[in-house]
């Protein structure tokens, strides 16, 4: 397998991890994010993209963004406020494209999707759950995720508190 090589900095004509902004899923782009990809290694560690844009059509509280850096599509996650607990978001989705991973597009989406979550009046936790082996677990400790213990499926459940601004 050949892989690009991994150094600091972006590959030669890639958009600034500083370009990155969520998307909504739509009727113009699901197929594109559907057609993303993880390292086939990485495939067991999270749901498909077209299974949770399906699931997301039956699951009013489910919200998909599509993760672009500036034009380019990078990554997909998906994220619900209020199923259990109308003070409690949960991460249930989050992948960057094999492609795109490295260049910090994930830290950027992932910042992103907290301030966006953040802005939702009444949330006062953030959760993301995750397989016990996925190596994004760093980056979710980073930026204050703690793990708190495992749901039924046995996947980790991490928390943030949602500080008042």
């Amino acid at each position: 397998m050949t892989t690009k090589p991994r150094v600091r900095g972006l590959f030669p004509g890639a958009p600034a991890p500083a370009s990155v902004r969520l998307a909504d899923v739509t009727a113009d782009n699901w197929r594109d994010v559907a057609a993303l990809e993880l390292e086939p290694e990485q495939r067991d560690l999270v749901a498909g993209n077209l299974y949770s844009i399906a699931e997301s059509k039956f699951d009013p509280l489910a919200r998909p963004r599509a993760i672009y850096a500036g034009s380019e599509l990078v990554g997909f996650l998906m994220y619900d406020v209020g199923d259990e607990d109308p003070r409690r978001a949960v991460i249930y989705r989050f992948m960057i494209d094999r492609r795109f991973q490295g260049f910090g597009y994930g830290r950027v989406a992932l910042e992103r999707a907290l301030d966006e979550i953040r802005a939702v009046p009444g949330v006062a936790t953030i959760a993301i759950c995750y397989e016990p082996a996925n190596p994004a677990k760093k980056l979710y400790a980073s930026v204050g995720f703690v793990e708190i213990g495992s749901d039924e499926d046995g996947e980790v459940i991490a928390e943030l508190p949602v500080v008042a601004a």
